[in-house]
């Protein structure tokens, strides 16, 4: 049967939501930005050199006590709050037991039956302006396992010759959100998915609790899948593919997920509850090991750790320093920015609502800002295949740019030339425009003897302006860009254009 299930072909996305209703569920952690650690004094930090961010408490050293970080507790009650979460009068840690080579003490410190916030729900708002309710079953506190680089061609632990772990990402604190079973989804499963994670991404980030970088692990989303025949209200088995670190591969695991599952039930087969790893390269899923919903992690209270216990007080406190949610700054920014909805919307399923509003509030208007987010900075970013942000171009950098346009040293064309050498690491845009000589040529001489060449070779262009057809000065501007490598300034090139025929502009 399993190699039956292995080997069954998934259907189409439109034949699978025919024949079954997709229920989803989903596991974000958020990796918080404290200082220091959930349970030591060890830096948290990212990019450091192996095992140096490390102590004797996340080494899990024989003797050791780990003591709570205070900072970390108020993140987690704080999200809980955005999340619409209920605060635990008083919740407790737990050992979840089992081995793995990066969790040096043999179990994590996690919560089980008592999470610090629960039963709330998020709001999530779609591609349309639909609202999608998620409901969240609970946000508990737990520590991060350290990193094992698996050393072969695989880079997986199947076929390693080795193994290198480094204990720098053990004991960060982290915030697990565990949704209550989605349902109702339908068609816009895969959509909802993306949103979903994407909203929980913001929250964190407007909280300024996370770093919130999905490319460094900062955010982390499980995805459960599985699938009702149409007609049925009986949850089928189901899949959770991990740590899946981007919004497009979490929508796209979804929906591969969907199809897998309809194709496996459609031949007969059955579902194997499993974790599955996402494969970014084929935006396919692979079989990771078997998991039941009984796995015994043999949890008991932590010994080392007393309670923590809240207070109204307290909890109203961090209630009232919640920043703008984050629906809220959206129909705030479109207002303000004056975008039309489909422009919006493009802006933030681009993931770039923060670089155009951190370009805005540095001098920029809004539609130079998008110009260059939407445009040329995310044309470059698809041609690397990276996030735009990760090009690590600067607000000021455009702002630079573009008063170089309207200053009428560079061209559009131009322009976006020395957006591309500012990316390969060459300097500032007027550092590059200097160094390359790439300033418009603007000089009447050279104008005029490039436009007196271009109407040589194009007599027949120059009849038809003559004749009143004003428009054809496009056919002379070209060669005139061309003589000068697109340095001329297209708009004297047109003024020389008339004078020499004797037209009025």
């Amino acid at each position: 049967m399993t190699d039956t299930i292995a080997e069954a072909e998934p259907l189409s996305y439109e034949e699978a939501l025919e024949r079954f209703d997709p229920v989803l569920g989903f596991e974000v952690h958020v990796e918080l930005n404290t200082v220091t650690k959930m349970f030591s004094s060890a830096p948290n930090a990212f990019g450091d050199d192996p095992n140096t961010n490390v102590n004797p408490v996340c080494l899990g050293l024989p003797g050791t006590l780990p003591v709570v970080n205070g900072t970390a507790v108020e993140s987690a009650i704080r999200l809980g709050l955005a999340l619409n979460c209920r605060i635990a009068e008083s919740c407790r840690f737990a050992r979840k037991q089992y081995f793995y080579p990066d969790t040096p003490k043999n179990w994590q410190t996690s919560q089980y039956d008592e999470p610090i916030a629960y039963d709330g729900y998020l709001d999530v708002e779609l591609d349309d302006g639909e609202i999608f309710r998620v409901e969240i079953e609970r946000a508990h506190m737990e520590e991060d396992a350290g990193k094992l680089t698996h050393a072969g061609t695989s880079g997986r632990i199947q076929g390693a010759d080795y193994s290198l772990v480094d204990y720098n990402r053990s004991g960060v604190p982290l915030i697990e959100i565990v949704t209550k079973p989605i349902v109702g989804a339908g068609e816009r499963a895969p959509e909802i998915a993306r949103a979903y994670v994407s909203a929980v991404r913001d929250i964190v980030k407007g909280l300024d609790i996370s770093d919130a970088r999905m490319e460094r692990g900062n955010v982390r989303c499980d995805a459960n899948v599985s699938l009702m025949p149409k007609g049925s209200t009986e949850f089928g088995t189901r899949s959770e593919t991990k740590n899946v670190n981007s919004m497009r591969a979490v929508e796209h695991a979804v929906t591969y997920e969907i199809r897998r599952h309809a194709g496996v039930l459609s031949s007969g087969g059955s579902i194997v509850q499993e974790t599955r790893h996402w494969q970014e390269t084929s935006r396919t899923t692979t079989s990771g090991r078997p998991k039941s919903d009984a796995d015994d992690y043999r949890y008991f209270p932590e010994p080392d750790l007393v309670p923590v216990v809240t207070t109204q007080d307290w909890i109203e406190r961090l209630r009232a320093e919640l920043p703008e949610p984050p629906a809220e700054r959206r129909r705030r920014l479109r207002e303000t920015w004056g975008y039309a909805d489909k422009e919006f919307r493009d802006v933030v399923a681009a993931d770039l609502l923060d670089e155009i509003e951190e370009t805005v509030e540095k001098g920029a208007s809004p539609a130079v800002a998008r110009k260059w987010w939407m445009g040329e900075i995310s044309r470059l970013a698809n041609a690397r295949d990276l996030d735009p942000a990760a090009l690590g171009v600067a607000p000021a950098t455009i702002i630079e740019l573009n008063s170089l346009i309207e200053a009428g040293r560079i061209n559009d064309k131009i322009a976006r030339q020395v957006l591309e050498f500012h990316v390969d690491g060459e300097g500032s845009p007027e550092a590059i425009v200097e160094a390359r000589g790439l300033e418009v040529v603007s000089d009447d001489g050279a104008l005029s003897a490039a436009v007196e060449k271009a109407m040589e070779e194009n007599p027949d262009v120059v009849e038809k302006v003559k004749g009143g057809k004003l428009k054809a000065i496009g056919a002379l501007i070209g060669p005139v860009m061309k003589e000068t490598k697109g340095q001329a300034d297209a708009g004297k090139v047109r003024e020389i254009v008339l004078e020499k025929l004797g037209i009025e502009g």
